[in-house]
């Protein structure tokens, strides 16, 4: 887990969600902005101001002159951590039979609290089952 702004699993969470979602959407859509994230995570407006703020004074993003966001190095490698495991973890549950709905959501859950070595156990795993 980050530390972002104390100990609480719940900030870490946000924080983390908050980083993968700036990914994602530059994936999508090439830029970012502030009101992209309330879109997507269904979060207020001025939540998401504020929790951006804290993330660009703690390094994990920049906001340029047109507000546009971007992740730097360290929210960069937080956001494609946090990706990845979702990315497994979702079609991992889908190849059980979980529905994409909620196999998309369990995933959301999951790929906080998972310890490094739990997942690549569970990536190795499901990697050679594929194969």
């Amino acid at each position: 887990m980050t530390k972002v702004w104390g100990e609480l699993m719940k900030i870490q969470e946000s924080a983390e969600d908050y980083l993968e979602s700036i990914l994602i959407i530059s994936e999508q859509k090439g830029h970012v902005r502030a009101i992209d994230i309330v879109n997507h995570l269904g979060i207020s407006k001025p939540s998401v101001s504020v929790y951006l703020k804290n993330l660009r004074e703690n390094g994990y993003v920049n906001i340029n002159e047109k507000g546009h966001l971007s992740l730097t190095d360290a929210g960069l490698k937080i956001a494609e951590k946090i990706y990845e495991r979702h990315k497994i973890l979702s079609s991992m549950l889908i190849s059980l039979g979980v529905t994409p709905e909620t196999a998309l959501k369990d995933a959301c859950k999951i790929e906080h609290d998972l310890s490094d070595e739990t997942f690549e156990a569970i990536k190795k795993h499901y990697v050679n089952s594929k194969s």
